[in-house]
């Protein structure tokens, strides 16, 4: 009988539902969905919020660098240094990416966050609600004490998003982003901080990912 991929890849079981969203690891078939989630605007071109500057590459390489960065992140995980790269459903369809991470978890019990969403579903705070549900997790899953993010300092609503949230103010450092420097604002919110929002997130399949990552 043959396993079930969930059960050679543990972590592809985890799911998180929010009100207005659901979210769970990129698959391979999930793939053409995310490329042409990005490939139809991400944000103003510009101005790039990204230190890497994936979205400005060329329709025909785009897709190639976006599955080599998932295979990437699926392939090198390990307890000790991961990255989930979660897809973000919304109605149905596929409006973009929220990774969580960590390295050393089980000494630090901090994680880091980043984003993006497709440009057509701006404004409508989903945002706000698919980083809120990463936290939640990370808290009250994950048993995380510090959840970690930044921004270039010139990003507003990324940090708008940040404070309603809870963030407070981590720092600012000088970074290259795309061959140039920028100036990025670290922020952190710990379990006391934190704005919990007024729903409550749905998880499914956090025993086996617990599991891998030996969080348990």
């Amino acid at each position: 009988m043959t396993a079930a991929l969930t059960c050679i890849w543990p972590l592809l079981a985890l799911q998180l539902t929010t009100p207005r969203l659901m979210l769970r690891p990129i698959t391979d078939d999930d793939i053409p969905a995310a490329v042409a989630a990005a490939a139809s605007g991400v944000h103003d071109p510009a101005m790039n919020p990204f230190s890497t500057p994936w979205t400005e590459l060329p329709a025909d390489t785009l897709g190639t660098n976006m599955a080599q960065w998932y295979w990437r992140c699926r392939g090198q995980a390990t307890p000790e240094d991961w990255t989930l790269l979660l897809g973000i459903w919304h109605e149905g369809q596929f409006i973009g990416c929220q990774d969580i991470g960590a390295k050393d978890f089980a000494t630090l019990k901090t994680v880091s966050t980043g984003s993006w969403l497709k440009h057509s579903v701006h404004g409508q705070r989903l945002g706000k609600e698919m980083r809120a549900a990463v936290v939640l997790y990370a808290f009250d899953w994950l048993g995380a004490e510090v959840a970690e993010s930044e921004a270039a300092a010139w990003n507003a609503a990324s940090l708008g998003v940040s404070r309603s949230l809870g963030y407070e103010l981590n720092g600012i450092t000088r970074q290259s982003w795309g061959g140039t420097m920028q100036e990025v604002q670290k922020v952190s919110v710990t379990p006391a901080t934190f704005k919990r929002p007024d729903w409550t997130l749905k998880v499914e399949g956090h025993e086996p990912a617990a599991k891998f990552l030996k969080v348990t």
